[in-house]
């Protein structure tokens, strides 16, 4: 704490330490008398009183009344200020350990940040949860402090020595673990939304103010009462204080329910992408040549998608479905005149004007040779060489001699006048850049000087690389020494850049050079048009702009420049700045040859080890001009033990290039400061703004030109952001201080316009971007004709629309405006320019937001980076900072949450997301500063590896769509009228009679499937049916007919004998998948009793798997377990008793040698509606279930897959599933038996030790019909992609396929089975040959394939529709589509309508609704359901509400619409699509819509290549998703941003918590299916082992 004023106390009021205030007038805003105009440009500056006064009245609000506060605080008067200079130079002396940095600060600024601080008390938020392992970094490198290089350009990060203490008064409260946090969860339950952030606190008369007061006064009371450890509820907050803020304003989607449109969802038509072509069919016929699926590939391209037409039903246009924010009627508008530009001073005539700077050149180095040109220093600060103009005219001959005659190709001279080359000099080197920029010049070549490329992947390195390529630069200059320190490639070449064109590199040392023939003269030709050099520039999006200037711009701006500053003849200046662009080039390289001035050039290596370096030098050349950055001044400040003997009394000009920042008020003043009593002059700091296409724009002149004094501007922040300058008003604390640039260059003249839109001039009152129209600024960017005449021949217009000027004007990306007495006001630049909903932001001011948070030990000054990023149409704040290695977590996060307090204060603006990445791994710009664009798109690559990060979506995102309101339904009646109306079928289909196919077929004379096996034992014993493989692909067992009844015999005799079972008792059969399973399935069929079949438990995994086994044991009432032997041991196991209670289990029967004996009699069930086996499986949303199966319905599946896929005695087909639920069981036991088919089995288990098993026995086989499940597909889609070529080695030929079904119970995944027939299409696989089956409990068939019919087709809808529960078709590639494939089809027999959910009525042809199926082989019912009894009761015997009422139907509990197609199905019908949309108990309702997880997991996963899997639930009203991390555990705080951004941009959801884990951790069921339950349930209870947990505030 520095001393204020003379008592040395510190001024203490309320708790609240204030900083010390004598950095100088700066921290006091005017109140100036006339504030009619906003600035105060009085000579001095304001009263002691006048400052108190001004300062009581920022902090009143926060500070509670005291007495007695000390009211002679010092200040000092910015010029007339000689009395103040002795105090200033006592106080300095402490000044040292001071531990804030005046450079970014007004001291109104830190307090400012500090009272709305102490608003908020100390928030608790739940801290992020990290894996030790993610706390310990990367790598050692990331451990070291960073370099000073990695200060930022205009920044210092020297490390002061001695920092006291930091000065904020609240110390941090340690934040409780995050363990602590969770089990406070769980015990409460509900939860409160004490994350609301202050959105609600947005100053501006809205209507709902007091409402927002109230609320924030709420949240308020729940952070003070220990009431933090709940978990946020964030739809409470979304519609809270979003809402708050605007009046409610009446759904403009006034969607009508029962909306119809009949020609909209007959657009797709039956177009399937197979493999890389399109093939078309018509009527099924498939076409498919090459040609014509590329001709047809472009049409589809070329075909727009087409507008779906009934416009008024679906409002698609994105404006109307979110919600923009409408302007707030309150908000500041310009109300001065329109401005008129502004005229510089003429030109001076000066009658010894050189033509051209190479005739000046020519002059100097002819007429006064040992005049010296430029002294260059080492890092020690000693001058290593002084260039004289003699030498350097000398030495440009040569090398434009050299350059021209003496480098050739093929004997064709390399290079001829007018050509592009780089200069690529290190910036410790400017005699050799001097020299090689004037040899160019006097070759009639034109240099593009860039920097030195360090290494192959330098940041926006690329980018360069694709300037030179545009500029055909073939040809690079360097230095010997540069040249041995580039990187080279193995033939000891310097390496190829990535990007770059291939370049000769040409060292200019003197040995390299030769001396030109006496005969030789240059051509010294009159300053022309003719391009003179570029100048590089990186725009905002980090691509590279080459800026042209012609030799008579470079001229005129060397004669302005001249005159501006006053330069006479010989003068000595210092430049600090970097020589080859910008600044430093003008005025050290060009202006200085023109005038014949000593240039003392200082390295920023120097000024890295000794920041006073170019003061020293001022002091030992009396130099009479510096050009400097603030970040010079504000780093000299910092090392002020060698300031004594140091006068600044020789400079009349100190000009400050960066004059336009905003924090360069500051640093300005702090040095004059201290420098005032070391002979600095106030007015000789010279401010000036320069852009790279307008070269200089304004500079304050030097005081003996007699100009108006200088201006200082206390703008209001909230003002600008509305683009209007207000002095400042009441908003206390949001002020904005800058000071004024000084005045238009001679000869120019200056305008400031819209930013948007056409350039019209702006009122005096308005914030625009300055245009300059001048002889001496840039002409063009290289090679980019539309964006050249965009800026650089801009034509501003008056607000009646007539041209201002004749003139072209150029416009210079500054934004500003033209202050009193004509002086030109910088308040941001166009590249930092953040537009949030309506409102702008300066990057600049909200990085110095930041950095008055104090205390900032927790990361680098100056390694700051603020950027924003598009999500969801508008622009989203993202801040990035280095933290320091040794910062806490829990600091890091404390310093972090205040940041975004602050910034929400001051600028009133949400932060999206806030980085923290460790020290030094920030990509750097050449000169140590951060580059922007790169760092930002590492942030959207997910590459930035941030060790913190807090999202804080809920308060920045507004303008999310309203939620959905429910509308009052329809009713039936006119429901099914208006279908009628409008031509609409009814949503339903069948598949084939069952009755009317007479097949001869002897198995349908027998009821029972028993009497089946029976009858074929009897016709066909040696018949194979079963061949089970291992997984070496040989054949562990086989059975024929008389085998399996031989051995279902022995195992009936065991049940009745040893297990002494009745009739009709329940019998669990825990069995591996093989041939045992089967028989004694039938065994329990002979002896009459139920059997159950359960998946025996993993033995390396006995207590996830056990307690399930156990489960359905007992839930299914079984009196007896039949297993294996080893199984037999496992159940009984020590091992086992740690899971669950072993002494409860029934009896239990090994099958393994069972003595050779005949059952008395085989049961003979007395109806075929009798129990025939219970079919027990686990939902994804982990509900354990059992259905019944009848004998009836047993044998009708049967039948039903038989004449779907063509199943007879003499076929082979192969199924690659589990054999204990579903379809899956029904294959696998009973198919084979009731067809006569022989199956080869093989189990999915067996895969893991040997992926191609499958695929191989196929081949083998030459199998025509094939089942698997989608867990087998991914295994082989990712397992052997790579290896289709070994597979064709081993004559593994898929071409016998014609069907291959996943079993599935979900929507079809056609990303999966489009990436199966890809990969396998090299190995003969038909591309039609893949499709889906659909099931589930209370139908285990719906759909099939089969073997006939048309191929599956696939829709687009729209996936916005769907969450109405709508669906509309759209065209394949329009935006928001979503491909849907039918899943087979329906199976014979089955009947399935499409009904409403609600209403249960019928619905129309592509309607959403409930698919419910009739069929003979429904299940009769749950035997059980163990999760939810109460459930069900209807789901196997519902009627319709209206139209066919009799039928009974069995509820599915799936989504999905039935469509009419264009084809034609093997009864020569038109054919019926089904389309399964996904499950009604796994959908989510959020904002009153309906999202089903895999659509915002298949976003997610799409989002960064690391991510695996990805699992979504709800909790709280909060969207957790969980996302496996395939990849380095620094990655992991990568996905948390691209998830949110991802699930916002295309799911208009805002994420809660984003849980990081490793692979494998998202259960998965037999099916491949995700178990979203049991991870929530995981979740919940702690057990994931995250990676990174991160609450999205």
């Amino acid at each position: 704490m520095c001393d204020c004023g003379s008592s040395g106390e510190p001024v203490r009021a309320g708790g609240l330490v204030l900083g010390g205030v004598a950095v100088g007038a700066h921290s006091a805003p005017s109140l100036c008398p006339r504030l009619t105009t906003p600035f105060s440009a009085s000579t001095g500056d304001i009263t002691q009183k006048g400052y108190e006064k001004k300062r009581g009245k920022l902090l009143a609000p926060y500070i509670p009344q005291t007495q007695g506060v000390d009211p002679s605080l010092q200040i000092d008067n910015r010029v007339q200020s000689t009395q103040a200079a002795p105090a200033v130079s006592k106080q300095h002396k402490t000044r040292a350990t001071n531990s804030r940095d005046e450079r970014f600060r007004s001291d109104l600024h830190t307090e400012a940040v500090q009272a709305a601080l102490a608003k908020y008390k100390e928030r608790k938020m739940p801290m992020p949860s990290k894996r030790r392992s993610v706390l310990v970094q990367s790598s050692v490198e990331a451990c070291t402090p960073p370099d000073t290089s990695s200060a930022s350009e205009d920044e210092g990060s020297l490390r002061r020595l001695g920092r006291t203490a930091s000065s904020t008064p609240y110390q941090a409260q340690a934040h409780p673990s995050v363990e602590h946090w969770f089990n406070r969860v769980i015990q409460q339950g509900s939860s409160t939304s004490s994350s609301a952030s202050s959105t609600s606190s947005h100053p501006g008369g809205r209507p709902h103010a007091a409402a927002a007061a109230t609320l924030l006064a709420d949240l308020m009371a729940h952070t003070q009462i220990d009431n933090h450890s709940a978990p946020p509820d964030v739809t409470g907050l979304s519609e809270r204080s979003v809402h708050v803020e605007r009046p409610q304003m009446p759904s403009v989607r006034g969607v009508p329910r029962g909306y119809n449109h009949t020609s909209v969802m007959e657009t797709a038509d039956g177009l399937t992408r197979k493999g890389g072509g399109v093939v078309r069919r018509t009527d099924g016929v498939p076409v498919n040549s090459r040609v014509s699926s590329k001709i047809q590939q472009l049409l589809n391209t070329l075909k727009r998608p087409k507008r779906p037409p009934l416009r008024e039903f679906f409002l698609d246009d994105f404006e109307e479905l979110l919600d923009v924010q409408q302007p707030d009627p309150n908000q500041p508008k310009p109300e001065g005149t329109q401005m008129s530009p502004l005229d510089g001073e003429p030109l001076g005539v000066v009658t010894n004007w050189p033509p051209s700077l190479l005739a000046s050149l020519q002059r100097w180095g002819t007429t006064q040779p040992k005049s010296p040109c430029l002294t260059a220093l080492d890092n020690a600060g000693k001058p290593v060489y002084t260039l004289t103009y003699g030498k350097l005219w000398t030495r440009s001959l040569k090398l434009a001699y050299t350059l021209l005659n003496k480098l050739s190709s093929r004997n064709e001279p390399l290079l001829r006048p007018g050509d592009r080359v780089a200069l690529v000099f290190p910036n410790n080197d400017p005699v050799m850049f001097m020299v090689a920029f004037y040899g160019c010049l006097l070759a009639e070549l034109v240099p593009v000087p860039i920097e030195v490329p360090l290494t192959r992947k330098d940041a926006g390195s690329q980018q360069i690389g694709f300037l030179l390529g545009s500029c055909g630069v073939t040809l690079a200059l360097t230095t010997d020494a540069c040249q041995k320190g580039l990187p080279k490639a193995q033939t000891g070449e310097v390496a190829t850049f990535k990007g770059w064109p291939r370049l000769l590199w040409f060292v200019t040392d003197g040995k390299h050079v030769v001396k030109p023939p006496k005969d030789w003269h240059p051509p010294i030709r009159d300053a022309s048009n003719e391009i003179a050099y570029i100048e590089y520039k990186t725009s905002k999006e980090g691509s590279t702009m080459g800026i042209t200037v012609s030799h008579s711009a470079m001229l005129a701006h060397c004669h302005a420049l001249t005159q501006a500053c006053g330069y006479t003849e010989a003068e000595t200046i210092t430049n600090v700045l970097d020589f080859k662009r910008d600044a430093g080039l003008w005025h050290g390289v060009l202006t200085s040859v023109m005038n014949r001035m000593h240039v003392i050039s200082i390295p920023y290596s120097l000024m890295k080890v000794n920041p006073l370096s170019w003061i020293q030098k001022v002091h030992t050349y009396k130099a009479r001009v510096a050009v400097v950055k603030s970040r010079d001044m504000h780093w000299s400040l910092l090392a002020q033990r060698d300031q004594r003997d140091i006068s600044l009394s020789s400079l009349r000009m100190l000009i400050v290039a960066d004059g336009a920042n905003p924090w360069s008020i500051s640093s300005c003043d702090a040095f004059l400061n201290v420098f005032q009593s070391r002979g600095l002059r106030p007015e000789v700091i010279c401010p000036c703004a320069s852009s790279a296409e307008a070269m200089t724009v304004a500079i304050r002149r030097p005081p003996e030109m007699g100009v108006p004094p200088p201006g200082k501007a206390v703008l209001s922040m909230s003002g600008l952001s509305h683009g209007v300058i207000r002095v400042d008003t009441e908003e206390k604390l949001s002020v904005l201080t800058v000071q004024d640039v000084g005045q238009v260059m001679p000869g120019a003249l200056v305008c400031v316009v819209k930013v948007d839109g056409t350039p019209t001039l702006c009122r005096t009152d308005e914030v625009g971007e300055i245009c300059v129209s001048s002889a001496s600024t840039g002409m063009a960017y290289f090679g980019l004709p539309g964006m050249t005449k965009n800026v650089f021949q801009t034509i501003p217009v008056t607000s009646s629309g007539a041209p201002v000027s004749d003139r072209p004007f150029t416009r210079t990306s500054l934004l500003g405006f033209v202050g009193p007495d004509s002086l030109v006001f910088v308040v941001g630049k166009m590249d930092g320019l953040m537009v949030v909903s309506g409102r702008r932001h300066n990057a600049d001011d909200v990085v110095a937001t930041a950095l008055a948070v104090e205390p900032m030990k927790f990361v680098y000054r100056g390694r700051i980076a603020v950027f924003s990023v598009v999500v969801l149409h508008d622009e989203r704040i993202v801040v990035v900072a280095e933290q320091r290695p040794d910062a806490s977590e829990e600091d890091s996060f404390q310093w972090m949450s205040r940041v975004l307090q602050a910034i929400d204060s001051i600028h009133q603006v949400g932060v999206y997301c806030l980085a923290l990445v460790p020290a030094n791994t920030l990509p750097k710009a050449p000169l140590g500063g951060i580059h922007i664009s790169e760092t930002k798109q590492r942030f959207l690559e997910g590459a930035l590896h941030p060790c913190n990060v807090l999202m804080c979506p809920h308060t920045c995102v507004t303008n999310l769509p309203k939620p959905r309101q429910k509308q009052p339904e329809v009713g039936p009646a006119s429901m099914i009228v208006g279908n009628l109306v409008a031509g609409k079928r009814i949503a339903q289909a069948c598949g084939r009679d069952v009755t009317q196919l007479e097949d001869n077929d002897q198995a349908r004379k027998f009821l029972y499937m028993q009497d089946v096996l029976q009858w074929r034992a009897q016709a066909t014993p040696d018949h194979p049916l079963f061949l089970l493989l291992n997984a070496k692909g040989t054949v562990a067992s086989t059975a024929s007919c008389l085998q399996l009844h031989k051995r279902a015999e022995r195992v009936a005799v065991a049940l009745m004998e040893k297990g002494r079972l009745n009739t009709g008792d329940h019998v669990a059969l825990v069995y591996p998948p093989g041939i045992d399973l089967i028989a004694t399935f039938y065994g329990c069929l002979y002896a009459g009793c139920v059997p159950v079949t359960v998946r025996p438990p993993h033995s390396q995994n006995l207590a996830t798997t056990l307690p399930t086994v156990k489960m359905i044991v007992e839930v299914s009432k079984s009196v007896c377990i039949l297993t294996t032997q080893a199984i037999m041991k496992l159940l009984k196991s020590k091992e086992a008793a740690a899971a669950v209670d072993i002494k409860t289990w029934p009896m239990v029967l090994d099958t393994d040698d069972l003595p050779r004996k005949k059952p008395p009699q085989i049961y003979k069930p007395p109806t075929p509606e009798m129990l025939a086996y219970l079919d027990f499986s686990v939902s994804t949303t982990g509900i354990l279930a059992g259905v019944k199966m009848s004998h009836a319905a047993t044998s009708a599946l049967c039948r039903s897959i038989k004449l779907q896929c063509e199943l007879y005695p003499s076929r082979q087909i192969a199924i690659c599933l589990d054999p204990y639920c579903g379809l899956g069981f029904a294959l696998w036991c009973l198919c084979s038996v009731y067809s006569g088919h022989q199956s080869i089995l093989v189990p999915p288990l067996e895969l893991e030790s040997n992926v191609s098993l499958w695929l191989s026995a196929v081949s083998q086989y030459k199998v025509r019909v094939t089942f698997c499940s989608y867990s087998v597909m991914e295994m082989c889609t990712k397992g052997l992609g790579s290896q289709t070529e070994a597979l064709r080695m081993r004559n593994v030929n898929l071409s016998c396929v014609r069907t291959c079904m996943v079993v599935a119970e979900e929507r079809p995944r056609i990303a999966l089975t489009q990436s199966f027939s890809k990969i396998f299409k090299d190995l003969g696989l038909s591309p039609r040959a893949v499709s889906t089956t659909f099931g589930c409990r209370v139908n285990v068939a719906v759909c099939l394939q089969g073997t006939a019919g048309p191929d599956p087709t696939t829709v687009y809808v729209d996936m916005r529709a769907l969450r109405h529960d709508r669906v509309r078709l759209v065209e394949r590639g329009s935006p928001h589509s979503l491909p849907l494939m039918e899943s087979g089809k329906i199976l014979p027999g089955v009947k399935v309508i499409i009904a409403n959910t609600e209403t249960k009525g019928p619905l129309g042809d592509s309607h959403l609704g409930e698919i419910w199926v009739s069929s003979p082989h429904n299940a009769t019912g749950y035997y059980t359901v163990y999760g939810e009894e109460a459930l069900h009761a209807d789901h196997f015997s519902t009627k319709l509400s209206f139209g066919d009422t009799q039928t009974v139907w069995a509820r599915t509990g799936y989504l999905g619409f039935l469509r009419r197609t264009e084809l034609t199905d093997a009864c020569g019908e038109r054919h019926d699509a089904l389309y399964v949309v996904g499950s009604l108990d796994e959908t989510l309702e959020l904002r009153g819509m309906r999202y089903h997880p895999i659509d915002i997991e298949t976003s997610v996963i799409r989002s960064h290549k690391s991510i695996a899997e990805c699992a979504v639930f709800t909790w709280t009203n909060l969207l957790v998703v969980v996302v496996e991390l395939e990849g380095s555990e620094q990655e992991a705080l990568d996905l948390v941003a691209l998830v949110t951004n991802v699930v916002l941009e295309e799911h208009y959801l805002i994420v809660g918590v984003v849980v990081v884990v490793d692979p494998g951790v998202i259960p998965i069921n037999s099916r491949g299916e995700k178990q979203r339950m049991h991870l929530r349930d995981g979740f919940l209870a702690d057990q994931l082992d995250p990676i990174y947990v991160a609450y999205n505030m």
